[in-house]
């Protein structure tokens, strides 16, 4: 049966489906478009916003922390980690970048709920800029079809 799934429309169905956010507020101009972007697309996909808990943190590196708690309280169907990590002068960038996304990916796979990772990790705030609005919609759009897929998958 390989290759069953090829061609299948992504399942957008928001209905029903709880989803948490955790928004970093460092860059809070930026991560507060990502935020708007994603809570406009999961209007739009069904997702009532009473079914949607939206949480921010000091920043990047707090994200993983928060999305943990809500993983582990059973509440949700797919989580969203939204942040902005601007390259600066120092190693900084990198660990920041690393280890958040380390810390996002290892909560998704330890609790086995999706998670979409729109955290940004970009050279300088223009780029941010750039990739706000559509890394928003993205995030929504990822946590929906990933929650309607692993709910078929289990």
């Amino acid at each position: 049966m390989q290759g069953a799934d090829q061609g299948q429309a992504a399942d957008l169905d928001g209905e029903d489906l709880r989803i948490g956010i955790v928004q970093a507020r460092f860059n809070a101009d930026i991560t507060a478009a990502l935020a708007r972007a994603c809570l406009a697309e999961l209007e739009v996909l069904g997702v009532s916003p009473k079914h949607i808990r939206h949480v921010t943190v000091p920043g990047a590196l707090e994200v993983p922390s928060a999305l943990q708690a809500m993983a582990e309280s059973e509440r949700y169907d797919a989580l969203i980690a939204l942040g902005c990590i601007i390259r600066g002068e120092t190693y900084h960038f990198e660990l920041v970048a690393n280890e958040s996304g380390a810390g996002v990916t290892r909560v998704a796979l330890d609790s086995e709920l999706p998670i979409a990772n729109a955290i940004l990790t970009v050279e300088n705030e223009a780029q941010a800029w750039a990739r706000a609005e559509e890394k928003g919609r993205d995030a929504a759009r990822v946590a929906v079809e990933m929650a309607n897929l692993l709910e078929d998958l289990t």
